[in-house]
């Protein structure tokens, strides 16, 4: 894709946060962006804020015939997809001994299902654009365990496997797929959290949502010669805890 090509890119749970920044980034290289969220005020503000190249349209991820929908406005709009950015996700904190059986089956309906049925949905409207690209959010979660998440940590280490397997299957097409694996991001979802939480990494604060999306748009735009990769935005998180060295 090239900064001229005005070709959709679809971006999953978009309203807000991550999402939003990943659709503002969009739009400022030159491609259409569609806007796709259950956040229908906020969606379609931001939409409005963006100007013409911006679409919105209700998505929820675990729904097949929105899918459909989705992907027929983006045609309709602007024609067949460039790219799709998967970024829709929950979390729900429980430890596996007290996690209810529905919380543990929403998690993977939306972060997992979601991102199954997307990059089902998109890859006909792929292959009509020629090739393209598929960004799976992943997480830090899809590198290592964290306890209390059993059920998120088991969404995002699937999303890094199902990542593989298309990369895989969609070679022949021309479609690339990378996942994106962020550690502690500032967003809504974690607004509540305290910076001591990121203290000790080696970069020692949150990253913000632009980061990511900064890391999403190269691999939309740019990463020719990436498929089946993981990429991660953490400040270091995953690399371990930086500590004071004895120099005597």
């Amino acid at each position: 894709m090239g900064e001229d090509d005005t070709s959709p890119v679809l971006v999953t749970g978009s309203a807000r946060g991550i999402g939003a920044a990943v659709a503002r980034m969009v739009h400022d290289a030159g491609p259409s962006v569609i806007i796709a969220d259950i956040l229908d005020e906020e969606g379609r503000k931001l939409a409005k804020e963006l100007g013409e190249r911006a679409h919105y349209v209700h998505l929820d991820v675990t729904s097949a015939s929105d899918w459909a929908d989705a992907v027929a406005v983006a045609e309709g709009a602007a024609g067949p997809l460039a790219s799709l950015v998967n970024n829709a996700g929950i979390l729900d904190f429980g430890p596996i001994e007290t996690h209810s059986e529905e919380g543990f089956r929403r998690i993977l309906d939306v972060n997992l299902l979601g991102t199954w049925l997307g990059m089902r949905a998109a890859l006909p409207s792929l292959r009509r654009s020629g090739g393209g690209s598929i960004v799976n959010l992943s997480s830090t979660a899809g590198m290592q365990g964290y306890a209390g998440i059993g059920a998120y940590v088991a969404s995002k280490w699937a999303i890094r496997g199902l990542t593989k397997t298309a990369a895989l299957e969609f070679a022949a097409d021309g479609v690339r797929v990378c996942s994106v694996h962020p550690g502690p991001i500032r967003t809504p979802m974690t607004a509540e959290m305290e910076d001591a939480v990121v203290a000790s990494q080696p970069i020692p604060r949150f990253g913000s949502p632009e980061e990511v999306a900064r890391m999403v748009g190269f691999l939309v735009m740019e990463a020719t010669y990436s498929t089946g990769s993981e990429f991660v935005v953490d400040g270091g998180a995953i690399a371990g805890a930086v500590l004071p060295l004895d120099t005597t």
